[in-house]
């Protein structure tokens, strides 16, 4: 952490025309707010905590609250996704993201969900992706912990892209799923669960590839503010998710 960390001028210029237009004052600079945000989610900082070299860390925080309302870095990660290809192969799958107490703390009821539930291992949210032959995200959603595999898969069913096989553990062998994408025209290589009666057929060979979109999680997660659940509303953390998708895996 002794280091600053600063997009460079071409990384910005990608991620630039996405941001919403300033109005009257002239904006910060962006540059330095943007990597100052950057650092925060990725060290787990509390915005006070903030190095000074970014600036006030008010401006840092308001910045991101602002723009995380607006979906700024929502459609910056889907942006940057359109751009990488899919090779004709997807994956699937879901992991659990423990939520802090100061997130579990807001008041349940509101206009919007939190996406905090309990399961077995306390209270966490659950990230649900999609991700290319390369182990690249190209769909991300968050819903509350206690939320089955498949289910999840129903929210990102018609955001699929184009591609002749999906690979997805077992937690996705469901009947409605299969001829879901059979009647897309991509092939499931999904082993089936052991009480299935009717068994089916899946590419073991194939299957083995699937390893990379758990790597694709563990490199989120190495991030401290993915890893663990700090922000109470669910539009932040899914910000700070899309915003550490891009940087990893975009503007590398």
């Amino acid at each position: 952490m002794s280091q600053l960390f600063y997009l460079s001028s071409e990384q910005l210029e990608r991620i630039k025309p996405f941001f919403p237009l300033s109005h009257g004052v002239s904006r910060v600079d962006d540059l330095k707010v943007f990597s100052g945000i950057i650092y925060v989610i990725k060290y787990g900082l509390q915005w006070k905590d903030a190095p000074r070299e970014y600036g006030p860390y008010k401006t840092l925080y308001n910045r991101f609250v602002r723009w995380s309302r607006m979906g700024v870095f929502n459609k910056i990660f889907a942006e940057l996704a359109k751009t990488t290809s899919t090779d004709g192969r997807l994956m699937i799958d879901a992991t659990h993201l423990k939520a802090h107490r100061t997130a579990a703390s807001l008041f349940k009821k509101g206009l919007f969900s939190r996406c905090i539930g309990r399961t077995k291992g306390g209270l966490n949210s659950k990230l649900h992706a999609v991700c290319n032959g390369d182990g690249k995200p190209l769909v991300l959603a968050l819903t509350a912990g206690q939320m089955s595999d498949y289910k999840g898969a129903a929210i990102l069913l018609n955001s699929l892209p184009e591609a002749k096989e999906l690979l997805a553990d077992r937690g996705y062998d469901a009947t409605w799923f299969r001829e879901a994408l059979l009647n897309r025209g991509i092939t499931p290589c999904i082993p089936p669960k052991k009480n299935r009666k009717q068994p089916v057929f899946y590419d073991k060979n194939l299957y083995k590839q699937r390893h990379k979109i758990e790597i694709m999680f563990g490199r989120l997660k190495d991030w401290r503010r993915i890893a663990m659940r700090y922000d109470r509303w669910a539009h932040t953390f899914f910000s700070a998710i899309c915003l550490a998708a891009s940087v990893i895996f975009y503007l590398n």
